[in-house]
């Protein structure tokens, strides 16, 4: 679909749109949902860019600046190993202050001891400030990745990709096409990632299709994109100042629309953590095939507002999804049912 049927699609009623969008859930997934038992880890709040929307950083309205060891990391995903979770989900921010092997030997240790484990770490955003950083192209940073044992990229740091809306609400970090290049990179390599949208912010609706089709055009050439997440806009705590929350109705249209506008992307994701856990059950009837995950703990969204910090337990979330009328599929982090 073009970008004007794209914006066209707003204009749709809401039922149409989520018949719509669960036709093609149904004739890609059934009535499976999937899900995965991981744990999210935010090493570090220290950060070099400054980014309006964002409450995480230390920089900012956050008081309380912190950066964890290696040794605090490696217990964290001890007792995940042992309890039998198999994906760790490790996002910072933009530290200037803990060099280069603090990002990396991380990673090597985590495979040496538990080589079972799944990591999925380093945005886009991330790979971009280090090579800024540290002077090494973004090749050889995805080489360091590789050969220190990161197995798949997160989707973060897309935010919106018009130019002038990134330039306002993150400006200095990583350039849309500059996201769009490392992602590229990544899946030449062989590698998997995600694929995020910030939106209920200042962006239009023609800002969110154009950045769909920005993705779909890239996964016409690649393949390598698991999944897309959009993600809700958190208004607390940050400089963005928002004035007025997105409805749950913009946010299931833009669920919907986002299955019909990305037939190419196998996995719609509705992230419980921004959009709450009864909205993302209720988007599984407008194209949403995957909830994420229990996450244990989360630091990002919770900073500004979202109900995540210590995650969900994993048979109360089983339920959720029964209850609502779907079936609960455990997957493991590149989507192969458990």
């Amino acid at each position: 679909m073009t970008l004007k049927e794209g914006v066209a699609l707003y204009d749709l009623d809401i039922y149409t749109l989520g018949k719509m969008a669960d036709s093609i859930r149904k004739e890609l997934h059934g009535k499976k949902t999937y899900y995965n038992v991981n744990r999210h880890i935010n090493p570090t709040n220290i950060c070099k860019d400054i980014c309006k929307f964002c409450a995480y950083s230390a920089n900012r309205k956050n008081p309380n600046p912190y950066t964890m060891s290696h040794e605090e990391i490696l217990e964290i995903v001890k007792d995940i190993a042992q309890r039998g979770i198999r994906e760790v989900h490790i996002v910072s921010a933009h530290n200037d202050r803990v060099g280069l092997d603090w990002y990396f030997d991380i990673f090597r240790k985590i495979k040496r001891e538990f080589p079972e484990i799944h990591i999925k770490a380093l945005t886009a955003a991330e790979i971009n400030f280090i090579s800024e950083e540290y002077g090494l192209s973004v090749d050889e940073v995805l080489d360091l990745m590789v050969e220190s044992g990161v197995d798949s990229m997160p989707g973060g740091g897309a935010e919106i990709f018009d130019e002038k809306v990134r330039d306002y609400i993150c400006k200095g970090k990583v350039s849309s096409q500059g996201w769009l290049d490392i992602h590229e990179k990544w899946h030449e390599r062989g590698r998997k990632s995600n694929a995020t949208m910030l939106f209920g912010h200042i962006e239009s609706r023609k800002h969110r299709i154009d950045h769909m089709i920005r993705l779909r055009e890239l996964q016409n050439r690649t393949g390598g994109f698991n999944a897309f997440i959009p993600l809700v806009y958190q208004t607390e705590n940050n400089y963005l100042k928002v004035q007025k929350r997105i409805t749950g109705q913009e946010i299931l249209k833009t669920m919907a629309i986002s299955r019909i506008m990305l037939p190419n992307i196998p996995n719609i994701k509705s992230y419980w953590v921004t959009s709450t856990i009864n909205l993302a059950l209720v988007s599984q009837e407008f194209g949403a095939n995957d909830l994420d995950g229990t996450i244990e703990r989360e630091s990002i969204n919770s900073a500004a507002g979202a109900n995540s910090r210590n995650g969900m337990e994993l048979e109360n979330f089983r339920n959720l999804i029964k209850n609502s009328g779907f079936e609960p599929v455990e997957r493991d982090s590149l989507y192969n049912e458990i």
